[in-house]
């Protein structure tokens, strides 16, 4: 029996130090009560797992997975679950704490949560990586269902692992739970326009960017690091608005064409070779390459912490498009701030999955399912009035996009625990 542990993290400095650091500093723009300050810094609940897995050798890995939930003030918690061999549980709490903003940012009733499990799902069979989930599931399983903890897909996971999920929690409590979980394959009360969600609504972010700026989409080259559903829907998402999408990277490096790259057949050449490099009519760079690229609109779809104060200074494009969650430091954002560089925060403009996971859920409460022109426009109008909500903060209190969202959740998730008061 092998107990697996974590690699050389990606994390520069400590995520949930970050979160709590952010936290106060909107605390003292917007002028909250710091006794809400404190009880908003630190996380409701959270749960350490150990997950023994027989691997398809006969030998038994054991594995290290999380749950954090960091607020229900404003209803169940709702965030996904990260399979990657780099989580840590500071990763997880903080994760946990921007999706609170990101809920309360978007009008949902939802409050934060987010789970992790220390692994490679590249290197587990599919097999492997059931028995991973499932045992995971049962772990972990008094902590989630529909009316209290509602977990999605992340890094390293997707439907297919939520399916695992679905029916592990179901076949516990002897029926089947829609709403356990979102982010499901169509055939078991998934919803329709789920899957691109994210990449839809960092769509509508950049377009409404430039529409306040005077630009237009199909002027505008853009440069998206991280190519997995975020990233690669994003890309194609862009590619059909005209868009010229001049440079695009997995966790292996990426591809570089100043002219704009054949996005579909990108998409399919990683999905036959498994990589990027390699790809004809465009040149390899690395990941770090890709952030310095003379670009109009940067898009950080992978891990946290990517732009930092050792290359901000160096980013050369007008815009970044946060698609990935925590993809720059406070320090680095000072630095793009006092630069002229627009920001828009992970909090708004990678919300699109839980808004649709939002409307999975709804969905599967109601056993009723609406048609993708619905979700989409749905999703295009909650997302739109967020951004509208964000920008008219930022102008009044002369202030960054990412502090303007951070002060309108903030002040949500304040004011409902001071209406809802301590109990006892």
């Amino acid at each position: 029996m092998s107990s697996t542990q974590a690699p050389a993290t990606h994390l520069r400095e400590n995520p949930f130090e970050l979160a709590q650091s952010q936290l106060r500093r909107v605390g003292e723009t917007f002028a909250v009560d710091p006794n809400l300050i404190r009880v908003l810094s630190h996380c409701k609940k959270g749960v350490e797992v150990s997950v023994p897995v027989q691997m398809d050798d006969g030998s038994v890995s054991v594995f290290q997975g999380y749950r954090v939930v960091h607020n229900m003030t404003r209803g169940p918690a709702k965030g996904g679950i990260r399979y990657h061999p780099a989580v840590t549980q500071d990763e997880v709490k903080a994760l946990a704490m921007w999706m609170t903003w990101k809920c309360a940012l978007m009008g949902l009733p939802f409050g934060g949560a987010k789970g992790g499990v220390i692994c490679d799902p590249k290197e587990l069979s599919l097999g492997e990586k059931e028995r991973l989930t499932r045992r995971y599931t049962s772990e972990i399983i008094n902590e989630i269902g529909p009316e209290k903890d509602i977990p999605a897909p992340d890094v390293g996971t997707d439907a297919q692992v939520m399916a695992w999920i679905f029916d592990t929690y179901s076949m516990n409590v002897g029926h089947s739970v829609l709403g356990v979980v979102t982010g499901k394959p169509l055939s078991v009360g998934g919803s329709v326009g789920r899957d691109g969600a994210t990449a839809r609504g960092s769509l509508y972010c950049i377009r409404t960017a430039l529409q306040k700026q005077g630009g237009r989409l199909h002027d505008t080259r853009v440069a998206v690091q991280g190519f997995g559903n975020v990233g690669s829907n994003l890309a194609r998402l862009l590619a059909e608005e005209g868009v010229r999408v001049i440079a695009v990277s997995d966790s292996k490096g990426g591809i570089h064409n100043p002219y704009g790259i054949d996005v579909p057949a990108a998409i399919a050449y990683k999905a036959e070779h498994g990589a990027l490099g390699g790809f004809p009519g465009a040149d390899e760079i690395t990941n770090d390459e890709l952030i310095e690229l003379d670009c109009d609109v940067l898009v950080p779809c992978a891990l946290e912490q990517v732009i930092t104060s050792e290359n901000a200074d160096r980013v050369r494009a007008r815009m970044i498009c946060e698609g990935a969650n925590g993809p720059t430091t406070p320090a680095a954002d000072d630095i793009l701030e006092d630069r002229g560089i627009l920001v828009l925060p992970d909090v708004l403009s990678n919300a699109g999955g839980v808004v649709v996971s939002y409307f999975e859920w709804v969905q599967g409460l109601q056993e009723y399912f609406w048609k993708e022109y619905e979700v989409n426009a749905k999703l295009n109008d909650i997302v739109v009035r967020a951004f509208e909500e964000t920008w008219s903060t930022k102008e009044r209190y002369a202030t960054s996009m990412r502090t303007a969202a951070y002060g309108i959740a903030v002040q949500r998730v304040a004011e409902a625990t001071t209406i809802r008061g301590l109990y006892p």
